[in-house]
């Protein structure tokens, strides 16, 4: 267990020397470093942002709109299933980090308290626990932790960086856990509409991980990825009533209110399902293809069942395997930013054009 305000090296900042490396190839550089999207925004988002709303001079709602709200719920009712929200317990969030590192502290969470982060996991959970000063530990078996002062258990399914699905099995059973200890259970869920419906994954909030009861829960969602809108910081939070009604009040007082034109396009964001269903098809089909050719170059890839991201390991360390694919100019994230055991492993993200995707792969399998 770790515990402390100082914050570690931003872990990009470390790639400088492999991404000149890459960018010098005569192709020039494929970047899958990062899960930044590179596809349009839809045009219906677009036409919301700069629509009416846009011209309101006063200061947004922190809570957002009520048409906001209930889209929301609707959406979460039609893509996943859950069916027990309150459009009152809906609170948008300006982006989905902003929440996962400010989240422990927003919750009052502090020094020798303990919160959960998955074995493998995006750095701002960690950093979220730094800010707090809380203790943090790594484990996806969190039933093997002890008795102490557990506050927020993390869980991240469909995962970054791997892609793994959690069963419904093991989330209701980290839930049953979390709240015999009172801890909250926050899931990340940003990559859950990028998921084909057989693979099993499901929201917290589910009545089959929640028993029906939202107490003590927490899904956070992201619109970046299914959406295509990073650059709009379009994110929300939902769940238990109590939880986000305290998140709302601190929120309220800080000030951490997303513009009103962007909740304007968030509202036509969720009230259209079939721009999620394009876009998770382009990442199904990159995602394809780069799997076949990074298994032809002697990787092997494990778990990778949904989301953005293929989890892939040549059995040596990790930047060794960012090195050998940046010679030929892709770049790569090494695993271990996202975890010690993840030393041996390489990030792939499907998040690049697809002519510079299917130039990775011809690079890949010819040179």
């Amino acid at each position: 267990m770790t515990s402390a305000r100082r914050l570690p090296d931003f872990p990009w900042d470390s790639l400088a020397t492999a991404s000149a490396r890459a960018a010098a190839h005569p192709g020039g550089i494929v970047d899958l470093s990062v899960g930044t999207p590179v596809d349009e925004v839809p045009p219906a988002i677009r036409a919301a942002l700069a629509g009416p709303a846009a011209q309101e001079p006063g200061y947004p709602l922190t809570w957002g709109t009520p048409e906001l709200r209930e889209a929301v719920v609707g959406a979460m009712r039609r893509r996943y299933g859950v069916r027990n929200l309150n459009p009152d317990a809906v609170l948008p969030t300006i982006g989905s980090k902003e929440l996962v590192a400010w989240l422990p502290t927003l919750l009052g969470i502090g020094a020798g308290e303990l919160v959960m982060l998955p074995e493998l996991a995006y750095p701002t959970y960690e950093v979220g626990a730094r800010l707090a000063g809380a203790r943090f530990a790594r484990t996806d078996s969190t039933l093997a932790v002890g008795p102490g002062a557990v506050r927020l258990v993390w869980l991240n399914s469909p995962s970054n960086p791997t892609g793994r699905v959690l069963p419904v099995e093991h989330l209701r059973k980290v839930v049953d856990w979390a709240r015999e200890r009172g801890a909250v259970v926050a899931s990340d869920e940003c990559y859950l509409s990028l998921c084909d419906p057989d693979v099993g994954a499901v929201s917290v909030l589910h009545e089959s991980v929640s028993g029906g009861d939202v107490t003590g829960l927490l899904a956070v969602h992201s619109m970046s990825k299914s959406s295509n809108m990073a650059g709009y910081r379009a994110a929300y939070v939902t769940g238990d009533p109590a939880l986000v009604a305290t998140l709302l009040e601190v929120r309220k007082h800080s000030g951490m209110m997303v513009p009103r034109p962007v909740q304007a396009a968030m509202v036509a964001a969720l009230n259209d399902d079939e721009h999620v269903h394009v876009q998770w098809a382009r990442y199904r089909a990159r995602r394809a293809s780069l799997r076949e050719a990074l298994t032809g170059f002697g990787l092997r890839i494990e778990h990778s069942e949904a989301g953005l991201y293929l989890w892939a390991t040549a059995d040596e360390p990790g930047r060794v395997t960012v090195d050998r694919l940046a010679e030929r100019g892709i770049l790569v994230a090494p695993g271990e930013f996202y975890g010690p055991t993840g030393a041996a492993y390489v990030r792939v993200a499907a998040t690049a054009p697809d002519d510079r995707v299917a130039e990775a792969v011809r690079r890949l399998s010819s040179e």
